[in-house]
């Protein structure tokens, strides 16, 4: 039963996917006598935790019920008080939670807190289910550096366009709603400036009740034109432009005042240093980043070691090409013992499409 619940919380807590960042995604049940009497999840950053709203949602006294978290309760007073101490005064007598908080601020003392006052705690209950659900926070929170998805899509033979550079479309109508539903998930969006001066993206997600990421070019000389679309959008979010000193002064100040924000970083080979960039992100509470780059901001991102995670779609077309370009281009690792590889492999389907996902290995 424990395990029945702790799912329904699971479901509860992916409702707030794109909305809490950079807060983590929780859901709550409350059970009384079998019976689930009270069901919230966190809908909003700033707004009430899961735990409040599961028991604004009871339709019964929650004294003597279970209550089932998917993450720790907090401890201590952010945006809202702490639920450790709602829950103990709502009179909750049993806890299970299927994920211990990492944030220095909570770390086990919503346990304690609750099981000093004599209640009942379980941990560990779907765990792994949690983790993968806040993948994104738990990097974030304990790390303060954006957790980055690579996006790709290419043919059965490998190539991201065709010798003309023609690139739409090579995924199916599935394969691109996913990619707008990650572009929900995630806080900003990243491209170079190729994809911009060839493509002219939008960057947006177009998903009913959606929300836009922030819009991260990278672009070490600011070549972006001033009409492209992500600098003539109508967006709560920003378009963030990420330069280095080789950068005009008077085109960054233009930049400027057309609602872009400029992140100047040091030069590293010739370009944006992307680790510099990701601090200074994360600094700004952008919590997760997709990579929608080209070949070469690929290889650059895996070579700095910002990724995290592969999205990597294969279309069944075949369109040849030397010249066609790759998902990774760069230099290349010169043997095959020194390829970056994947671990926790997942492979979905998307209609025609397959889409294999899986994490960076980290080497010891």
């Amino acid at each position: 039963m424990d395990i029945k619940y702790m799912q329904r919380a699971l479901e509860l807590a992916r409702k707030g996917t794109g909305y809490t960042n950079p807060n983590p995604l929780v859901g709550a049940v409350i059970v009384k006598e079998g019976r689930i009497i009270g069901e919230g999840y966190h809908q909003l950053y700033g707004s009430h935790h899961a735990e409040i709203n599961a028991f604004n949602n009871a339709v019964e006294d929650v004294r003597g019920a279970d209550m089932y978290v998917t993450l720790e309760p907090c401890s201590h007073y952010g945006n809202t008080p702490p639920c450790a101490e709602a829950i103990v005064k709502k009179g909750i007598k049993r806890v299970i939670i299927g994920l211990k908080d990492p944030n220095p601020l909570v770390e086990g003392r919503g346990i304690k807190i609750l099981e000093d006052n004599g209640i009942e705690v379980v941990t560990g209950v779907l765990e792994e289910e949690g983790k993968k659900l806040n993948e994104i926070f738990l990097k974030y929170i304990t790390t303060k550096l954006p957790f980055c998805i690579m996006k790709t899509a290419m043919t059965l033979d490998g190539k991201i366009a065709a010798y003309t550079g023609d690139s739409k479309w090579i995924t199916g109508e599935a394969s691109r709603r996913y990619v707008h539903e990650l572009r929900h998930r995630a806080a900003g969006v990243m491209v170079g400036i190729g994809t911009v001066l060839a493509d002219d993206p939008m960057l947006t997600t177009r998903l009913e009740n959606g929300s836009d990421a922030a819009r991260i070019i990278i672009d070490s000389s600011a070549r972006i034109p001033l009409e492209a679309k992500v600098l003539n959008l109508e967006s709560k979010s920003p378009t963030i432009i990420a330069a280095t000193e080789k950068a005009d002064k008077d085109k960054l100040k233009a930049l400027e005042e057309k609602g872009a924000q400029a992140i100047i970083t040091p030069l590293k080979d010739n370009g944006v240093d992307l680790a510099f960039l990701m601090k200074t992100l994360g600094e700004r509470k952008i919590d997760s980043i997709l990579l929608e780059g080209g070949s070469k901001i690929n290889y650059a991102a895996l070579e700095a070691g910002i990724v995290d995670k592969v999205n990597a779609f294969v279309a069944p077309k075949i369109i040849g090409g030397e010249a066609a370009k790759t998902p990774v281009g760069g230099a290349g690792r010169a043997y095959m013992a020194d390829a970056i590889r994947l671990q926790a492999i997942e492979v979905h389907r998307f209609e025609d499409d397959i889409m294999i996902e899986g994490y960076i290995k980290r080497e010891n």
